[in-house]
C-alpha cells in the first residue's frame, strides 16, 4: 500500500514538472523565458518548447500589427499657421526583449509612440507651408510627406524594438479661429480662376464668332455676285431670244397686238368693266377692227 502511495506521489511529481517545463508559442507570439528576472531566451517558432521547471518563467508578447490610435494635437507650419493633425499608428513589436528591457508594456508602448509621432510632425509640419497641405492638387503628392513621417517615426521607434509599419493622417483640421480666413482665401482663389476661365472662353468665343462672320461675309458676297452674273446673262439671253422672235414687221405687230391685250386684261379687274380709249389709240382700233 506504501509503495502504491509513493508511486502516485511520483507520478503527480513528474506530471507536475513536466508540465512547468513545457510552455507553448502561439502564431505571431512572441515568448521570453525568464530566469531570476533576466531574459534567458526568446522564442517566436510556433510550437511546443521547454523550459526549467519551477525556475524559468514565460512572458508572451504579441508581434501582429497593432492599431494606435493618437489624440489630435496641434502643430505650426512654417508659415507660422497653427493646424490640428489627427492620425493613428500601426505598430508590431520587432525585438522582443529590446521591447521588455526599454518599455516592458504596451501602455508605455503607446505613450512612447505618441510622443515619438508627435515630435515627427512637428518637425515636418514646420518645414512646410499651409498652402503645401490644404489645396486642390492631387493626393498623391501629400502621400510622399506621409510616407517620410512614417519613415521617420520607424527609424526613432527601432530603439524600443518596435516597427511602425505606417503613419495614416485621418485629418488636417484648422483651429476655429482660422477657418474663416482659409476658407475665404481658397473662395477668391477659385473666384479668380473662374474669371479667369471665363474670360479666356469670351475670347475665343470672339475669335470664334469674327471668323464665323468672315465666312458669312465671303460666302454673301460670292452669292450676290455670282447671283448677279446669272441674271445678267438670262437677261443677255432674254433680250438675245425676243430680238430673234421679233425680227420682222408681223411679229412686231403681233407682239404689239399681245401687249395690247395684257393691258386690257389687267384693267379689266374686280367689278370695274368699263374701259375708256382714245378713238386714235391702237388699242382701241384693235377692239373695234379699224386696224390698218
Amino acid at each position: 500500500m506504501t509503495k502504491k502511495i509513493i508511486l502516485a506521489v511520483v507520478i503527480v511529481l513528474v506530471l507536475i514538472v513536466g508540465f512547468s517545463s513545457i510552455y507553448v508559442v502561439g502564431e505571431n507570439t512572441a515568448a521570453c523565458t525568464f530566469r531570476f528576472s533576466e531574459i534567458v531566451n526568446t522564442v517566436d517558432t510556433p510550437g511546443l518548447h521547454f523550459k526549467l521547471p519551477f525556475v524559468d518563467s514565460v512572458k508572451y508578447y504579441s508581434q501582429a500589427t497593432q492599431f494606435y490610435d493618437i489624440p489630435p494635437s496641434e502643430v505650426l507650419t512654417s508659415d507660422k499657421q497653427t493646424m490640428t493633425v489627427d492620425c493613428y499608428v500601426l505598430w508590431n513589436i520587432s525585438d522582443p526583449q529590446q521591447f521588455y528591457r526599454a518599455l516592458g508594456t504596451t501602455a508605455k508602448a503607446e505613450e512612447r509612440l505618441n510622443a515619438m509621432t508627435y515630435n515627427v510632425l512637428k518637425n515636418v509640419m514646420s518645414t512646410l507651408a499651409q498652402s503645401d497641405i490644404i489645396n486642390m492638387n492631387d493626393g498623391a503628392e501629400r502621400n510622399e510627406i506621409y510616407e517620410g513621417i512614417a519613415a521617420q517615426v520607424d527609424e526613432v521607434a527601432k530603439a524600443y524594438g518596435i516597427h511602425v509599419e505606417d503613419v495614416k493622417i485621418k485629418q488636417f483640421d484648422l483651429p476655429q479661429s482660422n477657418l474663416e480666413a482659409v476658407y475665404g482665401r481658397m473662395i477668391s482663389e477659385r473666384n479668380q480662376m473662374a474669371e479667369k476661365y471665363t474670360a479666356d472662353g469670351n475670347y475665343e468665343a470672339n475669335i470664334i464668332r469674327n471668323d464665323v462672320d468672315k465666312q458669312v461675309n465671303i460666302i454673301v458676297s460670292n452669292a450676290q455676285a455670282e447671283a448677279a452674273k446669272l441674271e445678267a446673262e438670262g437677261e443677255a439671253e432674254y433680250m438675245r431670244m425676243l430680238a430673234a422672235a421679233y425680227d420682222t414687221p408681223e411679229k412686231k405687230d403681233f407682239y404689239a397686238f399681245i401687249l395690247a391685250l395684257d393691258a386690257l386684261k389687267q384693267t379689266l379687274t374686280g367689278d370695274q368693266k368699263t374701259v375708256i380709249l382714245d378713238a386714235d389709240s391702237e388699242l382701241a382700233q384693235i377692239l373695234s377692227g379699224n386696224q390698218g
